[in-house]
């Protein structure tokens, strides 16, 4: 049985850095030939955030920070690259069905590729830059799972959530902390 990416989220950072953010849950693959070509300082501030830390949803076109992998049927991993040649067909303006199911299939393996010796329910992470020559260059990270999280949140299987909230009816002056203070004040 093959393997496959799906898109995770944890909390709701990816509907803030990302526009669009992907569904929880559909097919994923890393989706750096959206980068092909265009150089970095033309990317917006949220394509730039896309560009060096996200996995593309296979419908959506959205972005998501993590994937995990995901064990899949024949039947599955055919509706996958199906899925992806419509994005491409409805997304880029490929010219046709053919040739979007030739690059979605190759883009689907690459996908269960990066999966292969990945037990399912592994979490995947990316970053990417490009080089002084323009070049793309991709690093994945398999995230492995604590046995305990410091919250207990049952959903996150085993990890915490990157920031954890309270509220407090407490307004006692100096307990605030301003986080963009330094940048409003010119300071880097």
């Amino acid at each position: 049985m093959v393997s496959l990416l799906r898109t995770l989220r944890l909390d709701a950072s990816d509907g803030i850095l990302f526009s669009p953010a992907a569904e929880p849950g559909e097919w994923a693959v890393p989706g750096g030939f959206l980068f092909h070509g265009r150089p970095f300082d033309s990317l917006s501030r949220k394509e730039r955030v896309a560009f060096r830390s996200a996995f593309l949803g296979v419908q959506s076109f959205g972005f998501s920070t993590l994937a995990v992998v995901t064990r899949v049927t024949f039947a599955e991993r055919v509706a996958a690259v199906e899925a992806l040649a419509e994005s491409f067909m409805r997304h880029l303006g490929a010219p046709d069905l053919q040739s979007a199911r030739g690059a979605a299939e190759e883009e689907i393996a690459f996908s269960e590729e990066l999966c292969r010796g990945h037990e399912e329910g592994r979490i995947i992470a990316l970053h990417r830059e490009e080089d002084e020559a323009g070049e793309i260059r991709e690093r994945f990270r398999a995230l492995r799972p604590r046995a305990e999280t410091a919250y207990g949140a049952p959903g996150l299987g085993g990890h915490d959530r990157p920031f954890h909230f309270v509220e407090s009816d407490e307004d006692e002056p100096g307990e605030g902390i301003d986080l963009f203070a330094g940048l409003r004040s010119g300071e880097t």
